[in-house]
């Protein structure tokens, strides 16, 4: 088999005519943290080392362990010191997902079908620039057929960006995270976006609750949560109250303890007015304190956290009755109990296992998924894949998925162990019909995507 050839990931003959059924439909992302301007404006594309490099920090992780200096990857260096350290790190990541993301973005986006390596970096740049010295943002989200593209957004947030550009709808997920125990600042900005001052806690909740209508009202039909663990207890409304009065001073089992408050709280909102509430745990974050006041959040100094708790994430979805459960799509950094939670979500009506997260979006880590929710729940329920990225050019990662469902799948058919006629709706509908299903349940998200032809 040539190197990345078109049968990739595709082993057999069966996956390759599903992957066929599959290859060029739309995407729907449900959750990424794309810039909203950026496509509102149609920003201009020219450089490559700056459309992979300037927020990646999957790619900055990676340089770093293979030794690149910190100026060849948030320092001062150009664009095209920084694209060459990151090509001459390339023949060190053999079945690292950035190697497969990096070639199917050369080959898919760019047309060039070579490897990157530092012998061929300087010619792969200047072609790559070559052919994006005409793109544009809409450019890339039309090579990819990206139709919707939901962002993550603090509730204060004015979401003047949001809305149909070209053929893709560009749709606000709801992310709370900052107001769990929030800070002046944070209750500051809140306040002036909902238009209401904001003393107690049911003040900060009534806030929330009118933002996340104007949420809804923009097409919003997710919301978007992130915590290292599940809640270890729940208090009650006056003890919560008292912990809001004095969160500045809160040790770790006080904080945990409000926060359960609180995101019991909006799942009920949720329920109310259709919102899917994903959750994402057993992250620990910037771990690195020396480089994360260098660097800042979200620079790659973040790690998979301790095994999650199966035991809490069972009390906090046992703490609502099926009337009062918003559908919920858990993710885990941690897969380690990924069998126990799969078989947990068969106990509560509307919960499901959502895609392989972050370090798990690997050729291992998301067959890995795909199997557990097929052996302990039920694999057509399958919400979709996402990007959860800032690049652009992350939307490979769609298409390497595919091929890895359709690899999983044709197995399945070629052992005779599954109908090859079911097989195409199965690979279809987890590709994006249940993902379509869901965003059109908002009526203002399903005017946008009639808009783009979806």
């Amino acid at each position: 088999m040539g190197f990345f050839e078109s049968n990739v990931l595709l082993p057999s003959d069966a996956s390759r005519r599903l992957y066929a059924t599959v290859r060029d439909l739309p995407i729907v992302d449900c959750h990424s943290h794309l810039d909203p301007r950026a496509i509102a404006e149609n920003d201009a594309l020219s450089d490559i080392g700056d459309l992979w490099l300037a927020h990646d920090h999957y790619k900055w992780r990676a340089m770093r362990m293979c030794g690149v200096d910190e100026r060849l990857i948030t320092g001062g260096a150009s664009n095209e010191e920084k694209f060459m350290a990151y090509a001459a790190i390339m023949p060190r990541l053999a079945g690292n997902p950035l190697y497969y993301f990096t070639h199917f973005e050369l080959r898919g986006l760019l047309g060039i079908n070579a490897a990157l390596n530092a012998q061929s970096a300087q010619r792969i740049y200047a072609e790559c620039n070559k052919r994006l010295n005409d793109l544009r943002v809409s450019d890339l989200l039309g090579k990819y057929r990206v139709k919707i593209a939901a962002t993550t957004d603090d509730p204060a947030d004015d979401l003047r960006y949001h809305g149909v550009h070209g053929e893709t709808a560009v749709i606000p997920t709801f992310r709370p995270d900052k107001y769990y125990c929030p800070a002046d600042d944070d209750l500051s900005r809140l306040s002036a976006a909902a238009g209401m001052k904001i003393e107690t806690l049911s003040d900060m909740l009534e806030a929330l609750t009118r933002r996340l209508d104007f949420f809804v009202s923009k097409g919003c039909y997710m919301s978007d949560h992130g915590f290292e663990n599940f809640p270890a207890e729940y208090v009650s409304e006056a003890q919560a109250n008292e912990l809001f009065a004095r969160r500045d001073k809160l040790d770790g089992r006080e904080k945990s303890a409000l926060f359960g408050f609180i995101l019991c709280a909006l799942m009920r909102e949720y329920k109310e007015r259709g919102i899917t509430a994903q959750l994402h745990f057993a992250v620990r974050r910037n771990v690195n304190p020396a480089m994360f006041a260098v660097c800042g959040a979200d620079s790659g100094f973040d790690v998979i956290g301790d095994a999650p708790d199966v035991s809490a994430i069972e009390r906090f979805l046992s703490s609502f009755s099926d009337e009062e459960r918003p559908e919920i799509i858990l993710y885990t950094l941690n897969d380690s109990a990924l069998r126990a939670i799969s078989a947990l979500c068969g106990a509560f009506r509307g919960v499901r296992v959502g895609a392989a997260w972050w370090f798990n979006d690997s050729k291992l880590g998301i067959r890995r998924t795909l199997e557990t929710i097929a052996e302990y729940g039920a694999l057509g329920t399958f919400p979709g894949m996402l990007s959860d990225s800032r690049s652009f050019a992350a939307y490979s990662r769609f298409d390497f998925f595919r091929r890895i469902l359709c690899g999983y799948v044709g197995e399945l058919v070629c052992r005779g162990e599954y109908n090859a006629k079911d097989a195409k709706a199965l690979v279809y509908a987890l590709c994006l019909g249940n993902s379509r299903e869901a965003a059109a349940r908002n009526p203002v998200a399903s005017d946008m995507m009639t808009r783009v032809g979806l």
